[in-house]
């Protein structure tokens, strides 16, 4: 076989993917860069009006995207979502598992209901949607790229400030499911991997932004900055092209440092 170059291994022309939390935040920035470089964008969030105007983005920016509300905490709309989206788009190739909530309280008071709104999404959910996904598209074509979004807050604790048990359980988990989900699908060429974003602005992270202050949270990062709005373009694609298909059951942190310096 030719090598191909550089700009043949990135390119997504033909492709479809499903971006789960992408009405915003890292979920619309991922679904740029894959729309950017051709592929077919389908997007989910909770609410109709913020998939319209983030579709409405991606559209002005000349990629094909639609949308489809549901809520990724309930099996029945995850279903759904996964067998619309394959309904309308026909078989996908890229999964991208964004969709997830954090939820601040000290461990010893923390709800036990808030710790089963938090699993349930951030993990159970990513489970359901490439449970189905593969079922009924990737495992009979022998292709597919999932990609799990955690955090470096499943590396390890956070600062005592930010009390997040849950949360950071589940990241964790998420990054060992990317790595069993890796191993058993590996023979059905489904490339299964995470990344780890550091603190990137978001209304998710507004609370914690607003309480610590940009200029402090920046200083734990050895480049001294916070994440962007272009910063996870890069490893998005390296994931989801053949640029990365001998990767698999991996993990990356995009986080200025932050998990050198912790040793996460």
């Amino acid at each position: 076989m030719t090598a191909r170059t550089v700009q043949q291994l990135f390119d997504l022309t033909g492709k479809t993917a499903l971006v789960t939390g992408g009405s915003r935040g890292l979920g619309l920035q991922m679904a740029h860069a894959l729309g950017e470089a051709g592929a077919r964008i389908m997007l989910s969030s909770r609410k109709a009006a913020d998939l319209e105007e983030a579709v409405a983005d991606l559209q002005a920016a000349g990629i094909d995207a639609r949308w489809i509300a549901a809520d990724c905490a309930v099996e029945a709309d995850i279903r759904r979502l996964a067998s619309e989206t394959l309904e309308r788009m026909g078989p996908l190739d890229i999964v991208v598992n964004n969709a997830g909530a954090a939820w601040g309280a000290p461990a010893e008071d923390y709800p036990v209901e808030a710790w089963d709104k938090v699993m349930n999404l951030n993990v159970r959910g990513y489970f359901i949607l490439s449970q189905h996904i593969a079922k009924h598209s990737m495992i009979a074509r022998k292709s597919g790229r999932i990609i799990n979004i955690a955090s470096i807050a499943g590396l390890g604790g956070n600062p005592p400030e930010m009390q997040t048990i849950a949360y950071n359980t589940s990241k964790g988990a998420v990054i060992n499911f990317t790595r069993a989900l890796a191993a058993e699908w590996g023979r059905y060429n489904i490339t299964v991997n995470a990344i780890c974003p550091g603190f990137f602005p978001s209304k998710m992270t507004a609370g914690t932004l607003k309480a610590l202050g940009e200029e402090k949270l920046a200083a734990h990062a050895p480049l001294r900055r916070l994440g962007d709005d272009e910063d996870l373009k890069g490893l998005t694609l390296l994931y989801a092209s053949d640029a990365g298909k001998h990767i698999t059951g991996q993990w990356l942190a995009v986080d200025g440092g932050v998990s050198v310096v912790t040793g996460g």
